[in-house]
Order: structure tokens, then C-alpha cells, then sequence
């Protein structure tokens, strides 16, 4: 694709969640200039595919037991089945030049128009590369109008200082005070058959091959939109998800670092629920002492994400005309 206009660019997601975070999700993206959304809904569902599948520029596949029946069989892991849809999307006729997959909690929040900045880049970069900024829940004694988020630090060799200072009691297991993944998400170039997974792309056997790193770009990681929510997610994640046994520690253990999985279980067996709850309060809240210390380090910003507003925008009425 070599027109003289911006590139274009869409996501892939793969979706277990509400309708309305569903919703949100794409409305957002589709504000920001998304050209194509391609949503993977995890164990089907017929209402949410009529109403998302009336936008224009929605590609929506229910995933359900049929869906898996003509592909042999269902991974039991989500991880394998998000890899399995980002290879499906990456494989449909090209419909954009550039193609990032992101979870269906993250939201792209562009500090300028998105294909103008992919437009940018050199032609031999292949990948380009979104860092997270997480989302702190709402502090219910001080709430504000905005939502507060934690950033990486740029220079990574302060990441396990600085979060060990902004969070006294949790920082200094975790890695620049994030509970979840820092890595970020991928724009992959289309049309160079590359192989797109979670956090990375590959080109053979090259890894993020010509990479450059969007920096005006972020990653908004809705990871904890409040206790109940976390709570809520909390069991499934020390299981199967994004806390399990098998990942490393985010922190090296030459270091002092232990995996979340060991930190949660330890948390559990010596205080319960109340360890839990004082590792959110300190790690996931955005308290006014927490707030300071991130504006004190840098590591502060807050917007209003206008969900409501771009939803009622892009899906006005999302009532299934079966109903």
C-alpha cells in the first residue's frame, strides 16, 4: 500500500467481558481513527455480534463451540486462543497498513493522529512498540474528575528505586510499581508475513525485527477499575491468568524479587483477605499520597477518557433488533 494519505491502522481483540466494556473499547478506538476492529468474541455471543457487527469498520467473529469444532479443538488457555485469533486476523485479506493487538482492558491514547504518526516512521521499521500506563481505581474518600495513571519511568535503570519510593509497603516486588505487564503491545507492518503474538511480532526468526518505540503513544491499562472488579478477576488471574505460577518474577530474584504468584499466596496465607486488600489500596488506588508521590516522581497522568460520550457516538442505540 504506497498511497499518498496516511496509513491506516486497526486492533485485534480477543473479548470475554461485558457488553459495555466491549462498547467502550471500540468506540474509543473507532474515535481515535481505528479502521478496522477485529473482535474475537471468546465464547460467542449472537447479541453483542448483531450490534457490534452494524458498524462498518467492526469485523466480528463469535468464537464459540462451532467456531472451534472447524479448527479441531478449543485451547484450554486463553493466551493460546488470543494467539490463535491474532494469526486469523493477520491471515484475512489486508484491510489496513498497520495492525496492533491489544487486550480488550487497554486503551490506545495517541498524543497525535495515530496513522499520521505511523505515517512518520522510516519505511524499513517493521514493528513499533506501546508502553502501558496503569489505571488507578477511584479512591472512594477522594474521588476526581479524571483518571489517574501510573507511567514507566524512561530510564530503567530508576524503574525498581522510584517504585519502591512511591509504594513503600508492595514496590519493591513489583517493576516500576505496575501490577501488570510493562512490556506494552506491537504494530506490526501488514504485508511482510510476519507472525504477530501477545507482546511480541516475529519475521522468521527474528523478534520485533527494525523496531522503533512509540513514545507519544500510550497504552491505557484498565487493570483495576475498582476492588470489586480486581477482586472479582483476582482468582481467575492467580490461576490461569496474568498472576499464575508459571511466570517470572517481575522483579529479578537476584534482587529481591519473588513471582506475584508467590507474593499473592504468601499475602493470603498470613492476612487474608485484609493482605489483599492493603496491597490494592497501596498499589491499585489512587490516594492522594499515592497521587503526590507519582507527581513528585514524574510518573503521573490523568485524563477523561469519555467513554460514555464515544459510545453513545458509535453504537447510539445497542438494543438487538431481535428483542
Amino acid at each position: 500500500m504506497t498511497q499518498n494519505r496516511s496509513p491506516t491502522w486497526g486492533v485485534v481483540t480477543t473479548a470475554k467481558a461485558p457488553l459495555d466494556d466491549i462498547l467502550n473499547f471500540c468506540a474509543h478506538h473507532l474515535s481515535i481513527g481505528a479502521h478496522r476492529i477485529y473482535l474475537y468474541l471468546d465464547d460467542g455471543d449472537a447479541k453483542a455480534a448483531e450490534i457490534l457487527s452494524r458498524h462498518p469498520r467492526m469485523r466480528v467473529f463469535e468464537t464459540d463451540a462451532a467456531w472451534w469444532a472447524k479448527r479441531g479443538r478449543r485451547p484450554e488457555k486463553h493466551q493460546v486462543r488470543q494467539s490463535t485469533n491474532v494469526r486469523h486476523a493477520c491471515n484475512r485479506r489486508q484491510e489496513v497498513d498497520w495492525l496492533a493487538h491489544i487486550d480488550i482492558d487497554e486503551l490506545l491514547w495517541p498524543a497525535a493522529d495515530l496513522g499520521e504518526t505511523l505515517g512518520a516512521l522510516d519505511h524499513d521499521v517493521k514493528t513499533a512498540r506501546v508502553r502501558p500506563a496503569e489505571a488507578l481505581a477511584q479512591d472512594p474518600a477522594h474521588p476526581t474528575d479524571d483518571t489517574c495513571f501510573k507511567c514507566l519511568c524512561p530510564d530503567r535503570d530508576t524503574w525498581h528505586a522510584l517504585s519502591a519510593k512511591v509504594f513503600p509497603q508492595f514496590g519493591q516486588y513489583l517493576n516500576s510499581g505496575f501490577l501488570s505487564h510493562v512490556q506494552g503491545k506491537v504494530f506490526i507492518r501488514m504485508g511482510l508475513g510476519m507472525v504477530m503474538k501477545i507482546h511480541n511480532a516475529y519475521l522468521d526468526d527474528i523478534e520485533n525485527p527494525n523496531p522503533v518505540e512509540l513514545d507519544s503513544v500510550r497504552l491505557l491499562h484498565l487493570h483495576a477499575e475498582s476492588w470489586d472488579q480486581w477482586r472479582a478477576r483476582f482468582d481467575y488471574r492467580l490461576s490461569k491468568g496474568s498472576y499464575r505460577s508459571e511466570l517470572k518474577p517481575p522483579i529479578p530474584a537476584g534482587r529481591g524479587g519473588v513471582p506475584l504468584h508467590d507474593l499473592f499466596q504468601g499475602l493470603l496465607e498470613d492476612q487474608g483477605e485484609a493482605g489483599l486488600r492493603a496491597f490494592y489500596t497501596e498499589i491499585c488506588q489512587a490516594s492522594p499520597d499515592v497521587i503526590t508521590r507519582l507527581q513528585e516522581a514524574g510518573l503521573l497522568f490523568r485524563c477523561n477518557m469519555g467513554l460514555l460520550q464515544k459510545r453513545i457516538s458509535h453504537f447510539p442505540n445497542p438494543v438487538s433488533q431481535s428483542e
